[in-house]
């Protein structure tokens, strides 16, 4: 009898076979992170947990919208608005779910009015009560999940800055971040609905 070797990809090694007890974090730079947005297939999805992101509060927009003033969001970002459209036109999908307080947080509430300009490039943005969060127990770090097969998770040093992007490819673990998506997108609601709600209880 003849035994006939089996090649096995070295991916399904790195996925499925044993871990170290210790996991390694797999950290990627910034420039990579970008490219992410334009190699994936068919969805990105990004959970946002926190009450304030320092890159925000640098902006002109930002200090535009805290003394109350409406913000112009027209012709803001301009490139990564171009990008973003181009990817929607071919028929990929943002989406994203916005963890809020009780009440909002000024950064939080910044980002109720950036979903105009985030929805008109073709984003889908929904809006998530904490207290929900919590009882569906969601777990307190951003993250972006692409094509339900690669997760790139979002690491923020105590000054609220971005600090590091770690990806993860374990197939296990991408799983238990698309039940994370799943269970938020379900019961998150749409960016109009929740401004208008909010609006009625002031």
């Amino acid at each position: 009898m003849r035994f006939l070797p089996i090649v096995v990809p070295r991916e399904l090694l790195v996925d499925f076979g044993p871990k170290e007890v210790t996991r390694v974090p797999n950290s990627i730079g910034l420039d990579e992170f970008d490219r992410l947005f334009t190699q994936f297939q068919h969805t990105a999805w990004r959970l946002e947990t926190r009450r304030r992101y320092a890159s925000d509060e640098v902006t002109d927009t930002y200090a535009q919208f805290l003394p109350g003033e409406s913000v112009d969001w027209e012709g803001r970002d301009a490139q990564w608005c171009a990008e973003r459209r181009e990817q929607t036109a071919l028929g990929k999908r943002f989406e994203r779910v916005r963890i809020v307080d009780n009440p909002p947080t000024p950064g939080q509430l910044y980002l109720l009015d950036n979903a105009r300009r985030n929805s008109a490039v073709g984003e889908d943005i929904r809006q998530l009560w904490r207290a929900d969060a919590e009882r569906l127990q969601l777990p307190g770090e951003d993250f972006w999940i692409f094509d339900s097969r690669l997760v790139a998770r979002l690491d923020f040093g105590e000054a609220d800055n971005l600090v590091d992007v770690e990806l993860i490819t374990e197939p296990v673990e991408v799983n238990r971040y698309a039940q994370v998506r799943d269970a938020a997108g379900h019961y998150a609601v749409p960016y109009e609905t929740f401004a208008a709600g909010l609006a009625a209880t002031e």
